[in-house]
């Protein structure tokens, strides 16, 4: 039978309440003796029962077996898991019978004994004191995945990573691939900076930003969508080649590859254009691959292969071959709104002509385009921050990685022109006068920014959860977010 949770937690206060009459404490600040990491105990158990020694190690109780007088435990300490041997013999009748009496799984205890190889040759440690670090009251979940485990398993990231080995991997790999990207820039010549959070407008990309009010200033600033224009500003400073790796933050729906609160590697190098940003975007998938020791990737059943160079596809040419868009220069803005409610869009009145057409592009032509492919020259429309293309100034100089259906990297030929910086944002402006809410706010210190100078330049952005999923074969972008955004409990 098993017992309701709020009896099972009853119970465990009884026992929390046993202990201080075995006189122990059930929370103490730390352990009386030294401890070792599992990990380092497993690596050096040989030497360490050579030599006779007692060693000291902790961690949550996650199994326990009991024998007449005596009982098995198996304890994980973040890094490893590790057998204990309890004998009332050798512990003593008043240790053993607190032990007992008192401990369930989820317990963090602290044991000090010899080590010794059971007759199954298992590393164990046969245990001649122990202490109590942290009570548990509520028992930990048997099973905790399946589909009806799911928002919970979001809700309760700490139960989720400690009971579902999968998940917990998976965000060791987030942290690998968090650290190879800097390493990667590191030595590539690029300066980690940092830049606010907080922004006085919310510039940098398309997107509505999260608004908050600051009491003492009495001014209202937003929560930034993008960190792009300090660090062109960086630009102007004299900083070369740059990089930041954070959050950002935009107040959008939630679908498996958007979370409002999403983390990028955004860098920038003066003197390249966007062809010098796409080789290094090569470059750097290559490196990745090679430091997370990664051969192939599966991305839904799919292979993904990185070749040397990466297929560029034009963003009129992928609406012509996905969307059946055969010409998109010659398409107008109505036309465009019956071909994409044809696709199950409904286009809001505010949006512009290349507004529409990357809606049709995200639905439709992106979920097809498996293998890396860079769409490149898209409408100048929805691309107020990049340099126009010197064949065609209905385009901008810009480029998108996409794998497995999803957008990996940003990125465009900066623009520098601080005159046609100020056009776009009119434009952007005239825009959101007409209802678009997501359109460029006009930054006129940015632009004062670029009247100083900036050299020309590339950059580019990099989705670190989006990436993250590609590499882990997941298809929820929660799955990787330690602790995603969800809808409040009723």
């Amino acid at each position: 039978m098993t017992l309701p949770g709020e009896e099972i937690r009853q119970l465990r206060i009884k026992k929390l309440k046993a202990l201080f009459s075995y006189n122990k404490e059930a929370y103490p600040a730390r352990s009386s003796f030294s401890l070792l990491d599992i990990k380092k105990l497993q690596q050096e158990f040989y030497q360490r029962m050579r030599s006779g020694r007692s060693v000291g190690v902790a961690g949550r109780i996650m199994a326990r077996r009991e024998h007449g007088r005596s009982m098995f435990i198996n304890i994980f300490d973040g890094s490893g898991e590790f057998q204990l041997f309890c004998a009332q013999d050798r512990l003593g009748v008043n240790a053993y019978k607190a032990l007992r009496e008192t401990i369930d799984i989820g317990d963090f205890i602290a044991v000090f004994g010899k080590p010794f190889y059971t007759k199954r040759k298992e590393p164990t440690i046969n245990v001649s004191r122990w202490e109590m670090l942290a009570k548990s009251l509520r028992p930990l979940p048997e099973k905790w995945h399946g589909l009806v485990d799911v928002e919970e398993r979001f809700r309760r990231r700490y139960l989720d990573v400690l009971m579902n080995k999968e998940v917990h991997e998976r965000f060791v790999m987030r942290s690998r691939i968090m650290k190879a990207i800097r390493s990667f820039f590191d030595e590539e010549g690029f300066l980690e900076v940092e830049t606010p959070m907080l922004h006085p407008i919310a510039g940098g990309a398309l997107a509505r930003p999260f608004a908050t009010h600051h009491n003492a200033l009495d001014s209202n600033l937003y929560l930034r969508i993008a960190p792009e224009l300090y660090l062109k500003e960086l630009l102007v400073g004299g900083f070369a080649k740059i990089y930041e790796l954070g959050k950002s933050f935009r107040n959008e729906g939630i679908d498996h590859s958007h979370n409002p609160e999403f983390t990028t590697i955004e860098w920038y190098a003066a003197y390249w254009n966007r062809e010098d940003m796409m080789k290094c975007v090569e470059h750097f998938f290559r490196r990745l691959m090679k430091s997370l020791k990664v051969r192939k990737i599966i991305f839904q059943k799919t292979a993904i292969t990185f070749p040397k160079q990466f297929p560029r596809l034009p963003f009129d040419e992928a609406l012509k071959r996905y969307a059946l868009i055969v010409n998109y220069t010659k398409e107008t803005r109505d036309s465009l709104v019956l071909k994409a409610r044809q696709f199950g869009i409904d286009p809001d009145p505010s949006a512009s002509k290349g507004k529409i057409a990357d809606e049709i592009y995200r639905k439709v032509c992106r979920p097809k385009i498996q293998q890396p492919a860079f769409i490149i020259d898209h409408p100048l429309d929805i691309s107020p921050l990049a340099k126009k293309h010197p064949d065609d100034p209905t385009k901008v100089l810009r480029f998108q990685l996409i794998v497995g259906g999803l957008e990996i990297v940003n990125g465009f030929s900066e623009l520098n022109d601080p005159l046609d910086q100020r056009t776009r944002f009119e434009e952007q402006e005239r825009l959101r006068a007409g209802g678009d809410s997501e359109s460029h706010p006009t930054d006129e210190s940015f632009i004062e920014a670029l009247e100083y100078g900036m050299p020309p330049a590339a950059g580019a952005a990099i989705g670190i959860d989006r990436l993250t999923m590609l590499l882990t074969n997941t298809n929820n972008i929660k799955e990787v977010i330690l602790f995603p955004t969800l809808r409040p409990r009723q």
